[in-house]
């Protein structure tokens, strides 16, 4: 697939500094956060115990990722019990190649697909297209991203970056249609084209929200339509599911779906919250002929191995963290330069893509908490960027850095030593323009993108004796009286 220009690092620092310098961009973002955050509040409020809600979800999602081999055999069991089929992809290619191949095998010729990201993890429409195959993304956000060339930019808002004007300029250039600035003649010209994309295609192919171990079905939720059109029409459906995506119990998505729903878009219930359990049954007039669950891998065992981040796969893919996020809100999803942004992408990245080329996303957080604390299923995120942080050092330390804490350490040690070391700090303050204009400069990418802080030309120590004193001084003064 398409490599990036730079290394990842490279290429996120400098999307980062385009996109937070992009001040209109940014405040549009903002502003649709806030949005998002008011409606949020207001319908979290609607249940008895969000907090016990939180911990029930995650305890069943606990239990379904410690148990991930029995409730997807299970699954399985049920879904091909009623003629479905299950492909068990290890890695991208393979997913890639059972869906290349079986539409190779079938005479497909055009695609319909409905949002699935992982989908975009795979790379799967670009090697649909280099094959030859026409693929039409469903969701409109995805369908605008698509006419743009461009990843989504967001979990549950794909195009949430870009403007009416913008959209309208987009559909002008592509679609050949006149210009508007309402949302609902924006909306009917993307349907018009995507209803055409329905009827012409031969394969249709979708993610899943949730696996719901004893009933082998998937559970597909949304709010337009779209995901039913493309798994309904078309005569063969492709199902692409991450295997983190189980749940036990039918009875469980009682909770997930509102939790769901709340959390990605703050509504109390997405529009359209569908089950699908295998191809058209004898007597059914719709659905599809054949059906073919992919169940994609692709290194998440590896993070399943790992008990200190495991429940990092608990993720229901809501988007809450990156909606709370200050660092999301500045750089924006694209930066982030992979399938799954914001913190919760910065924890997994690492462990599906490679900890030394991505750790950098690691640190790219404040680590304020607010990912940890408005998550629906309690993943502690935060604490997980910082056990990313300490492996990737633990992988590969870095020799001057190294360095710069065993002198720190053998500091803070010595206290007669450190005494000395404060009151020749303001010297290294003035020193520092100097040393920064060579090769040298211990602290160059802090300083890249930071003033170096000057130092006080007293320390603590010394202005607190002072101060005691001044403070005793007064009081024998006072005493004399």
């Amino acid at each position: 697939m398409t490599a990036l220009a730079d290394p990842p690092r490279q290429q996120f620092q400098v999307d980062a500094n385009r996109t937070s310098s992009d001040s209109p961009r940014r405040a549009a973002v903002r502003r649709a956060l806030s949005n998002y955050k008011t409606a949020r509040d207001r319908t979290g409020a609607t249940f008895t115990d969000w907090k016990s809600a939180r911990a029930a979800a995650a305890t069943i999602k606990h239990e379904a990722v410690n148990h991930l081999d029995q409730y997807l055999e299970e699954f399985e069991q049920k879904f091909t019990a009623r003629g479905g089929k299950v492909f068990w992809a290890s890695d991208s290619k393979q997913a890639r190649d059972y869906i290349l191949n079986l539409a190779e095998a079938k005479g497909v010729r055009s695609i319909v697909k409905s949002k699935a990201m992982t989908g975009e993890e795979i790379h799967l429409n670009q090697a649909l297209l280099e094959k030859g195959y026409g693929v039409v993304e469903s969701d409109l956000g995805e369908y605008i991203q698509q006419l743009k060339g461009e990843a989504p930019y967001h979990f549950v808002f794909p195009c949430m970056h870009l403007r009416r004007d913008e959209i309208s300029d987009l559909f002008e250039k592509e679609l050949g249609t006149a210009k508007t600035d309402s949302p609902e003649e924006l909306t009917m010209i993307a349907r018009r084209v995507l209803r055409r994309a329905y009827i012409e295609a031969d394969m249709g192919i979708s993610g899943g929200n949730f696996i719901v171990a004893d009933t082998g079905m998937i559970s597909i939720t949304e709010n337009e339509g779209n995901a039913r059109l493309t798994v309904g029409l078309p005569k063969i459906h492709v199902a692409l599911i991450g295997i983190e995506k189980v749940v036990p119990r039918l009875g469980d998505l009682a909770l997930f779906l509102p939790m769901l729903a709340t959390a990605g878009t703050g509504q109390h219930l997405t529009g359209y919250n569908s089950m699908y359990g295998g191809p058209r049954q004898p007597g059914e007039i719709d659905g599809p002929e054949e059906f073919h669950v992919v169940f994609l891998d692709n290194h998440r065992t590896r993070l399943l191995a790992d008990p200190e981040q495991r429940d990092a796969l608990h993720c229901i893919r809501c988007g809450a963290c990156l909606n709370v996020c200050p660092i999301f809100k500045n750089i924006g999803g694209h930066t982030y330069g992979t399938t799954y942004q914001g913190p919760i992408g910065s924890v997994i990245t690492p462990h599906f893509r490679g900890l030394e080329d991505w750790k950098h996303l690691s640190g790219a957080s404040s680590l304020c908490g607010a990912c940890t604390e408005t998550c629906p299923v309690g993943i502690d995120i935060h604490h997980h960027l910082l056990h990313n942080r300490r492996n990737a050092a633990a992988q590969k330390p870095a020799a001057g850095e190294q360095l710069l804490w065993k002198a720190f350490t053998f500091l803070m040690k010595r206290p007669a030593l450190y005494r000395l070391a404060t009151k020749f700090a303001p010297l290294g303050s003035l020193l520092h323009p100097l040393i920064a204009r060579t090769m040298v400069d211990p602290v160059r990418s802090w300083t890249d993108t930071r003033e170096f802080p000057a130092a006080p030309l007293h320390s603590f120590r010394a202005q607190f004796k002072a101060h005691q004193r001044a403070q005793t001084l007064a009081s024998n003064l006072g005493g004399t009286q």
